[in-house]
């Protein structure tokens, strides 16, 4: 069985022009968390919401993360288990650094829970793409939450933080790295 593809969006919401967008209307069986939006900073609510999406699907799940949504699924995962077979997550912030004016501040974060981020290997397969030049997830500090997760890195290269703002719309690249983490369980279903 061809795992459905979850995906989980950053905290700007819906944007029409992102690729995660893009995708769920070019891939079969594809579904999308219900953006919240950034003045909305509950985790909790981000894991709820994400933890009804993979519930609702029968049969297995990939995820396919964004931004802060990389957040939400790693902590997810902390707290859940389901029958996720693997993630893309894909420029992680880092919760180092402060963050632009239109996202909530680093306090905020904080007491809303996102703060701190889990360190512990992921009980699936994931592949965490960084890109070199990302204003919210500092390149060495992104490489280190992949490693604490167990993630294979997939280097973006400088491709800023791979939204619209960035000059990102489609993203090709993205059917080979989903591809890659749902042909094991495509071959053996």
């Amino acid at each position: 069985m061809t795992p459905a593809t979850v995906l989980v969006p950053g905290m700007r919401g819906h944007v029409p022009a992102h690729w995660q967008t893009r995708l769920e209307r070019l891939l079969p069986n594809a579904r999308m968390v219900p953006p919240l939006g950034a003045r909305h900073a509950s985790l909790d609510d981000r894991v709820a919401l994400l933890d009804w999406v993979i519930r609702d699907v029968d049969g297995p799940v990939v995820l396919v993360a964004h931004s802060a949504g990389c957040l939400t699924t790693v902590h997810w995962a902390a707290r859940h288990d389901g029958n996720v077979v693997g993630a893309l997550l894909v420029t992680p912030p880092d919760l180092a650094t402060p963050l632009p004016p239109q996202y909530p501040s680093l306090a905020e974060l904080r007491g809303n829970g996102w703060l701190p981020v889990p360190s512990r290997p992921l009980p699936f397969p994931s592949i965490v793409a960084a890109s070199s030049n990302d204003a919210l997830g500092a390149y060495d500090q992104v490489l280190d939450l992949a490693d604490a997760w167990g993630s294979r890195i997939h280097d973006l290269g400088p491709v800023g933080h791979m939204n619209p703002d960035s000059g990102f719309g489609p993203w090709p690249g993205a059917f080979a790295l989903i591809h890659e983490l749902t042909s094991a369980v495509s071959l053996a279903g």
